[in-house]
């Protein structure tokens, strides 16, 4: 009979989530103590190794598949539940990573402290709290008899915090198969589930000018920064703030000496949309500019990296979802709309209902002070079990 949250249900949930609060911060602890910066090949595979261990206790888990990235970068984790991923039934996908920030070292400096009801780690916000939760609420499933209405895959990336060169595929190749996608990653500061994320492109715009002798004949030169002082306001005037679309020029070099026209200059541009729509805009006033001095030359690399995840009605109708479980285990569920990209996004993109933002509640991601709260260890876990159980 399938799974519906009740009462009687969710008090069961969430003394289950109680009893296993210990070792579920156990799990944490040592994900974070094996330090796993993107592209650390011995970090990555450390953070693997406890995982693949602690699925093995889990009765859901069919088949536990390692994936190595290109060049050594990492391994990306892939685990089936309630089902060995050979049907063409449609899944549910759990979607997250192990890779962080922080560079190794950095939990030397600020190792693993508990206070006031918050745990400070390298990495323990974004995102390895919320992958160990992830396995509970499987665990929770068997031991709760929540039979799932569809298999459930489990996939854990190593590259999110750069791009997902790899990754991105596997999430594709998950996200098609979907029916629904859940995303760990952190919530908002209110712990609001995220219902819509901007889309990012990265693009890198080259000037080339003609050196020449500032003093004695400027007028045989070109000057490349000049040029790209220009082109600076026509990016910056691409921003739309009713669309909620960015450009930004965050950085910017060129010259060689003070005393010679500059021949060259760089700047890298970040862009952030909320729809397809305007990401083709933008992508193609940046890839269409022409020089303001016809003696320069300009050239643009780059793209859209990812698109944006929109506030579809199959994903409101997912965050309706989400919002009555909480309501039903005993708290309220917001919802919001960043600017910050994640894979949820690509898997949005491939048509699945995605809600992101599932993650433990805290703060600092990315930042020294980065924390979870551990009073939202218990009803977060229980609400993704119960999204599980029932989507």
């Amino acid at each position: 009979m399938p799974f519906e949250l009740n009462p009687s249900s969710a008090a069961r949930l969430l003394d289950f989530f109680r009893g296993r609060r210990d070792g579920i911060v156990a799990l944490t602890r040592a994900l974070c103590e094996r330090e796993s910066p993107s592209g650390d090949l011995e970090g990555s595979r450390a953070v693997v190794d406890l995982l693949a261990r602690a699925s093995s206790e889990t009765a859901a888990i069919t088949s536990v598949e390692r994936i190595p990235a290109p060049e050594d970068y990492g391994e990306h984790l892939r685990l089936h539940a309630f089902g060995d991923g050979a049907s063409a039934e449609r899944t549910l996908l759990i979607l997250g990573h192990t890779d962080t920030v922080h560079a190794r070292g950095s939990l030397a400096e600020r190792p693993w402290r508990e206070s006031d009801g918050r745990i400070f780690a390298p990495g323990v916000f974004d995102m390895k709290a919320s992958c160990a939760v992830a396995l509970e609420a499987l665990r929770a499933c068997v031991e709760l008899e929540m039979q799932p209405r569809r298999p459930v895959v489990l996939l854990l990336t190593c590259d999110e915090e750069t791009g997902s060169l790899s990754g991105r595929e596997l999430v594709e190749e998950e996200a098609r198969r979907a029916e629904s996608v859940l995303v760990l990653e952190p919530p908002a500061p209110d712990g609001s589930v995220k219902t819509k994320r901007k889309g990012t492109g990265m693009f890198s715009l080259r000037a080339e000018g003609r050196a020449a002798h500032a003093g004695l004949e400027p007028e045989k030169g070109v000057s490349a920064v000049l040029e790209m002082a220009r082109q600076i306001e026509r990016l910056h005037a691409l921003s739309d703030s009713s669309l909620g679309t960015t450009v930004n020029v965050g950085v910017v070099c060129g010259g060689t000496r003070s005393n010679v026209v500059p021949a060259e200059a760089r700047a890298e541009i970040d862009v952030r949309f909320g729809t397809l729509a305007e990401a083709h805009r933008i992508e193609r006033e940046i890839v269409g500019l022409v020089p303001f001095d016809s003696r320069a030359k300009l050239s643009v690399s780059g793209g859209i990296n990812r698109p944006p995840l929109e506030r579809t009605p199959a994903v409101a109708a997912l965050y309706e979802r989400a919002r009555g479980l909480a309501a039903m285990l005993g708290f309220a569920l917001g919802e919001a709309s960043v600017g910050g990209a994640s894979d949820g996004n690509f898997a949005a993109a491939c048509g699945a209902a995605v809600l992101d933002g599932l993650g433990i509640e805290g703060d600092g991601a990315h930042a020294t002070h980065e924390h979870i709260r551990a009073e939202s260890i218990v009803p977060r876990g229980a609400l993704l079990a119960a999204l599980v159980a029932s989507l």
